[in-house]
């Protein structure tokens, strides 16, 4: 009797030790203010997230610092599966923009997949006499420093792809930063600003009201969106790709069973047309990885992106 009432209690205590994933809700961490991209499809992908893994995510937007607030808060959260975040090239970047970083962008995190990919789009005022980027390159050299472009703010990714414009076409135009995408965009098309690169879903409306002159896209394919508007490879400026991206990541430590099954859910939902026609909507495809694709894709980011940081002196303010 005491025999079997010791195997009862040892053959319960498995289940009680190692409760089924999620048994919890997961808390998807936001880096960035509501109303942005990342808080955009950050609550795109919840819901059919969720759904795959037979669970609950709850969204936390924890903003500031240019997301270093919220990316610390899920770099010292328990590896259990329960916190996960969603960032884009700020992930890449931060460690070259600020000198002390409380976390590292590959050592802190367990990549659980690439999430969606967009490209930003160079565009002019009506009033710049360039139809194309070799016009627009032409006038920058002819009086270096005149022209001026908007980003929304330093460090963006707006201020970045202009940085790598510059470096790759070897012209000097001057950096106007803004406080957000927003008036950037406005101030390029009251013309206060010679040009900009804002992301795709932004720019869209106003190059199709001709309010915009879209000279090309950032990224070495040409968006179903704007086919008639060359990739900046194909105007002729070699070797340059700048494609907003989002990942999905969970703390280091992470168990390795737990990110493969989320990683496997994420692709289902990534796959599934009713997200990527709303993905579409946004601006952005969907990129599904494995989480070693991920790993070695933002590794690879955070080298190219250290390199041209370092290259244009750039520093966060």
């Amino acid at each position: 009797m005491l025999r079997s009432l010791l195997f009862l209690a040892l053959a319960f205590s498995g289940p009680l030790a190692a409760q089924p994933f999620p048994s919890q809700p997961i808390r998807l961490i936001a880096p960035f203010p509501p109303g942005g991209s990342v808080d955009i499809m950050a609550r795109l992908i919840a819901d059919p997230l969720a759904q795959q893994l037979n669970g609950k995510i709850v969204i936390e937007n924890r903003s500031g610092a240019s997301g270093n607030i919220g990316m610390e808060l899920a770099a010292r959260a328990k590896p259990d599966g329960y916190t996960i975040v969603l960032n884009t090239i700020p992930l890449a970047t931060n460690q070259a923009l600020f000198d002390k970083l409380s976390w590292d962008p590959v050592k802190d995190f367990a990549p659980i997949g690439m999430v969606a990919t967009a490209p930003h789009v160079l565009v002019v005022p009506p009033k710049v006499k360039a139809n194309s980027v070799a016009d627009l390159v032409k006038l920058a050299r002819a009086s270096p420093g005149r022209l001026t472009y908007a980003s929304a703010g330093v460090g963006t990714t707006f201020h970045l792809c202009g940085e790598m414009f510059k470096d790759s076409t070897s012209t000097f135009i001057l950096h106007v930063p803004y406080r957000g995408g927003g008036p950037a965009l406005l101030d390029t098309l009251g013309g206060q600003v010679d040009m900009s690169f804002p992301t795709l879903s932004a720019a869209l409306p106003h190059v199709k009201s001709g309010n915009l002159r879209a000279l090309a896209v950032t990224d070495t394919q040409r968006s179903s969106l704007l086919p008639d508007v060359p990739t900046l490879r194909e105007a002729g400026v070699e070797n340059f790709q700048f494609t907003q991206w989002l990942a999905l990541l969970a703390p280091a430590g992470t168990p390795k069973d737990i990110v493969g099954r989320m990683n496997a859910a994420l692709r289902d939902t990534l796959n599934s047309k009713e997200v990527r026609d709303k993905f579409g909507q946004q601006g952005f495809d969907a990129f599904v990885t494995t989480p070693e694709e991920a790993g070695k894709f933002i590794a690879a980011e955070v080298q190219r992106f250290g390199k041209l940081i370092k290259t244009r002196k750039i520093t966060a303010e």
